[in-house]
């Protein structure tokens, strides 16, 4: 099985030159892109976190935290830190997803106003679709190092954030 490995991390790196790709901390992928519209048909916000999201952060939001897939029943925190509003939208498993800008903030505002109520902060605006594309234009290239420095900060205001 490992003789498949090599060949299909080659296929896909060519892949994702051939597309345009960015070059990330953990390789090269494809830039994320708005018209890249999902083939599965829902109308809801809930439709679309069971079919885009759920896979990874689990039907309840819960997600693998021990497998650096994040809870989300908590992700309101972002919003009080500096840097956390454009995070929160702008990590590729959002960007990447299929969906459109205007998707992409009916999703999150659903995800805030119900698995994450308790985490939201007072005076939170809702995400708009021009705020979505605004974060396409300029993608996240070390993600790891971007959400380490929402967990400091975090820290250094007496949250914790998983």
């Amino acid at each position: 099985m490992r003789w498949l490995i090599a060949p299909a991390l080659a296929l896909a790196t060519a892949a994702a030159t051939a597309m345009g790709g960015q070059n990330m901390v953990l390789g090269r992928i494809v830039l994320p892109r708005a018209d890249a519209p999902s083939l599965a048909v829902t109308s809801s916000a809930r439709g679309h976190y069971v079919l885009h999201c759920a896979g990874c952060h689990r039907v309840d939001g819960s997600g693998t935290p021990a497998r650096y897939v994040p809870d989300l029943r908590h992700l309101g925190q972002f919003l009080q830190l500096d840097g956390g509003r454009a995070f929160v939208i702008g990590v590729p498993g959002v960007m990447g997803s299929g969906l459109s800008d205007a998707q992409v903030a009916e999703v999150a505002n659903w995800l805030l106003a119900t698995m994450a109520r308790d985490s939201v902060p007072e005076g939170h605006q809702p995400y708009t679709a021009a705020e979505v594309a605004a974060a396409r234009q300029q993608p996240m290239s070390d993600v790891a190092a971007v959400r380490q420095r929402l967990v400091e900060q975090a820290r250094a205001r007496g949250m914790r954030i998983d």
